[in-house]
């Protein structure tokens, strides 16, 4: 790598991953107005200044769009995974709309004693994991698929695929194209676990393809029964399960079973009266609400929603909500869209604005035939730094209710 000079689009983790491993880089940098050099060495321009026939290579960190000026001017562009591509082990992808992290994080957890790792979206740049590990399992997002030209996973495991990130890649249709690209480069002898809808994209890999967890199940020859996960993390686990069956032949119900999710992902809390709290602060589109409502589809529901919606087209939640015994309590900066949302698909609403008058007026009406979700299918960075401290708040309020 001694002759490669390196661009990096992006003064951001991922980025300055590549210049500790590779040597010092010259990053260009939006929020950059002066030129600087950081103590590794490297050296920090304003994007204004980049000129393509300086370097070599030029890698952007993930979420660079297709039309940013950077990417517009590159002629040696070349993705994080395409970079590492020759020194990649055996690779497991895991990719969709929702439910990556938790994919990935099960494959690890059956896999840990064949030396698996995990990295890639899920916070391990490629370039700090272990080239000593015999297997890497990647989430990995669309953004980080767009750029690929010849990276490609032995096994990929597809979730199902809804609206998000439709403004980066300019339309829908872009999304999906995005997600399936790693089919193009698949071999004979790989997998691929993706959706019915997608069965007939062309690849040379295996193709199982699944429309539910039924599906899951039956093929694998899984009895559902007796793993402990409900809803979205069933079909999670049903998948990493899979790959654990395709791999070593085995299937193993104790060990899935012992796998904790992170917390803010329909976290169950009891308060004081043994009254059922269920933190989905992480639920931050549509989808994910969605598929908190499956766990629980049988009962009354006071459910909080609100936040940064990012202008999303909200009828693709309520349209659902209509099937549900569900009471919405809105907060947030979209609470009024919401309210009026409510009206007109004539679900009970409460204006809230704020997570503690929510938690406080459900407080009033919450017995133990029901249950209270903060499921918000929205962004909390307009009242939250985080949608971690939004759920903590929630938790903390739910436990000291009387």
């Amino acid at each position: 790598m001694k002759d490669q000079n390196i661009a990096c689009f992006g003064y951001a983790k991922t980025t300055r991953a590549i210049a500790n491993k590779v040597g010092p880089c010259t990053f260009f940098d939006d929020k950059t107005t002066q030129t600087y050099t950081d103590e590794a060495g490297n050296i920090i321009r304003p994007a204004s200044e980049f000129d393509t026939t300086l370097f070599t290579h030029e890698i952007p960190s993930p979420g660079f769009p297709p039309s940013h000026p950077l990417i517009q001017n590159a002629t040696h562009l070349i993705s994080e995974y395409d970079f590492f591509a020759s020194q990649t082990p055996f690779s497991i992808w895991i990719s969709g709309t929702n439910g990556k992290t938790t994919t990935t994080q099960m494959v690890e957890h059956l896999l840990a004693d064949k030396g698996a790792i995990s990295g890639g979206n899920i916070g391990t740049p490629l370039a700090d994991m272990s080239g000593e590990a015999p297997i890497w399992i990647l989430e990995t997002s669309s953004f980080s698929m767009h750029y690929n030209k010849i990276a490609s996973p032995n096994i990929y495991a597809l979730l199902p695929i809804t609206p998000d990130h439709v403004s980066w890649h300019g339309s829908m249709e872009e999304y999906i194209a995005a997600k399936l690209k790693p089919l193009e480069t698949m071999k004979e002898g790989e997998a691929v676990i993706l959706p019915k809808a997608y069965a007939d994209t062309p690849t040379k890999a295996f193709v199982i393809p699944y429309e539910d967890e039924n599906d899951l199940a039956e093929y694998f020859g899984i009895d559902a029964s007796r793993v402990k996960f409900k809803g979205a993390f069933l079909m999670d686990a049903l998948i990493a399960m899979g790959i654990d069956k395709i791999l070593y032949d085995r299937i193993d119900y104790d060990k899935i079973n012992a796998f904790i999710l992170d917390p803010h992902r329909q976290e169950e809390v009891r308060d004081s009266r043994g009254r059922l709290w269920i933190n989905d602060s992480k639920a931050t589109n549509i989808d994910a609400t969605l598929a908190a409502l499956r766990t629980y589809p049988n009962q009354k529901i006071h459910l909080i929603l609100g936040g940064d919606d990012k202008g999303v087209e909200l009828e693709e939640l309520f349209t659902p909500l209509k099937s549900y015994d569900v009471e919405v309590y809105a907060i947030g900066s979209n609470a009024e869209r919401l309210n009026g949302l409510c009206e007109r698909y004539s679900i009970p609403c409460t204006l809230c604005h704020t997570l503690d008058i929510a938690v406080a007026t459900i407080d009033q009406r919450l017995d133990e035939h029901s249950i209270a979700m903060l499921s918000p299918a929205a962004a909390s960075l307009d009242q939250f730094t985080s949608y971690a401290e939004r759920g903590n708040l929630f938790k903390t309020l739910a436990q000291r209710t009387k």
